[in-house]
């Protein structure tokens, strides 16, 4: 049976997922607006239900060779990554591995809350402006687009950022304090790993001069 892509970009789950996938742009454009366990605590439940609603979206072919146009800048992008790296501080940052037990290198690869959810912005962000227009043909291509990168890019990033707020909600770390002791002097680009769990059980195989 042949797909009716015009009739698909109205259907329930595409119009759940608009929904969801507002809620989370609107969310993380205000982020300055809340505390700090506020924050990482509806970040873990908006995430998980824009991971939900996007499995859920149904399939299709685009109209058009040439991408969908594109609505935010970097301005924007930086504007959000901002906001949110101030608001968690030194809990923005986490080790990026998927194995603790993987330890064939002697670095790890560190991830950002910030930047993923920056990063999922962007491409929910353009999805959305693109969905808004009205024009169904644009409005499906916009789906197919949003599926792909849910696939092959910010799918991973949330569950990555996912991973990273379950362990800060419930690994005994102190977040009901806005600025923490070092949240004041934190730096993105200098990130101090000694306290992630791989470093340490890294240090338990190797010792400390490892």
């Amino acid at each position: 049976m042949e797909i009716n892509r015009n009739e698909l970009v109205y259907s329930g789950a595409v119009v759940e997922f608009v929904a969801v996938a507002n809620e989370y742009c609107s969310f993380v454009e205000q982020a300055e607006g809340f505390e700090k366990r506020d924050f990482i605590d509806k970040s873990r439940k908006i995430l998980s239900l824009l991971y939900y609603k996007a499995t859920l979206l149904p399939l299709t072919e685009p109209y058009y060779d040439e991408g969908c146009e594109k609505f935010v800048t970097e301005k924007d992008w930086n504007s959000v990554h901002l906001a949110i790296v101030k608001k968690l501080g030194r809990h923005n940052d986490y080790p990026e591995v998927f194995d603790p037990l993987y330890r064939d290198t002697e670095d790890q690869v560190g991830g950002s809350i910030g930047e993923d959810m920056a990063d999922i912005y962007q491409d929910i962000k353009d999805f959305l402006m693109v969905y808004r227009m009205g024009t169904e043909e644009l409005m499906n291509d916009s789906l197919w687009e949003c599926n792909q990168n849910f696939e092959r890019y910010w799918g991973q990033k949330l569950v990555n950022s996912l991973r990273a707020i379950h362990s800060l909600l419930y690994g005994g770390e102190n977040l009901d304090e806005e600025q923490e002791e070092g949240d004041d002097k934190y730096d993105p680009e200098k990130r101090d790993t000694n306290d992630w769990f791989i470093t340490q059980r890294k240090k338990m195989w190797y010792g400390d001069d490892e």
